[in-house]
């Protein structure tokens, strides 16, 4: 019995994800509050499903406390349970409610949009630390609903490895535990007949594969991932983001996280994704 809630700031994509997962098989439950949580799991026991995913409304009591505790709860009673923090940057936010004129619920005409933001982001910090964080800033709809259907197509009882490009021009992603920066390597984007193409393509796999500080960049990443894994796996972890990250996240950051999923994926759960690749 797979449950798996949701929840994060207004206008982080939470509707997508419930409806790529309800495409996905799960059962959906829109904006529930936290206090009736538990009633719902005691409602599953007598309800033929064994697949739900729950948007939750963070806003309202007893807010963490009380997640936590339904959490473990479903848990005692045999569900698996998973938490995603759906999270985005306070500029993505404000555009994206300028876009739709939404109003921000946090909106009661003391405080900017922006300060709405801000102050949900402060209520809802705490539960970031019950499960897996996922930045959607800059994101289409469309990757989003790809990436929530690679979030549950892992075993959450194992840890899983995620690689992600990026280029530094959009930002660091919120959700990275480990950052490399390899903007120092040779860019193909200065190459005319590559900067049209991107790190999986073949030609430029070649380029950056004969050069001998992109090799040493990569046995540098690998070696340290390599190495403290396992302390990670020992903390708990159910997920450890690696992003890796160029200037455009097109050529070099690709390339490597590419080929660092290939590298671990024999002996651990893996995951890649390109943030800037559409």
């Amino acid at each position: 019995m797979d449950l798996l809630l949701i929840g994060g700031l207004s206008g982080s994509g939470k509707s997508v994800a419930l409806a790529a997962l309800e495409d996905s098989g799960y059962d959906a439950v829109s904006n529930l509050p936290v206090s009736q949580l538990a009633g719902l799991i005691e409602h599953l026991k007598t309800a033929r499903v064994d697949r739900v995913a729950v948007v939750l409304d963070l806003k309202t009591g007893p807010g963490l406390p009380g997640l936590a505790a339904a959490m473990e709860s479903a848990r005692a009673q045999g569900w698996t349970v998973r938490y995603l923090h759906l999270d985005a940057k306070t500029d993505t936010l404000v555009k994206r409610f300028s876009e739709t004129r939404r109003r921000h619920p946090f909106s009661d005409g003391q405080r900017t949009l922006t300060e709405a933001i801000e102050f949900e982001r402060g209520l809802v910090a705490d539960a970031r630390s019950l499960g897996y964080t996922f930045d959607t800033s800059d994101l289409a709809a469309a990757a989003l609903r790809a990436w929530i259907k690679d979030f549950i197509s892992v075993d959450p009882s194992k840890l899983t490895l995620l690689f992600q490009s990026f280029g530094y021009k959009q930002g660091i992603p919120l959700d990275a535990d480990l950052v490399f920066d390899v903007r120092c390597l040779p860019n193909p984007h200065y190459e005319p007949a590559l900067a049209a193409q991107n790190g999986r393509d073949l030609a430029v796999i070649a380029y950056l594969g004969k050069l001998p500080e992109v090799e040493r960049m990569y046995g540098d990443i690998y070696h340290f991932v390599a190495s403290w894994l396992p302390d990670y796996a020992r903390d708990n972890r159910n997920y450890l983001t690696v992003a890796i990250g160029c200037t455009g996240g097109q050529h070099r950051s690709v390339y490597l996280s590419e080929r660092l999923a290939k590298a671990f994926g024999s002996r651990y759960q893996v995951l890649v994704r390109h943030r800037e690749l559409t």
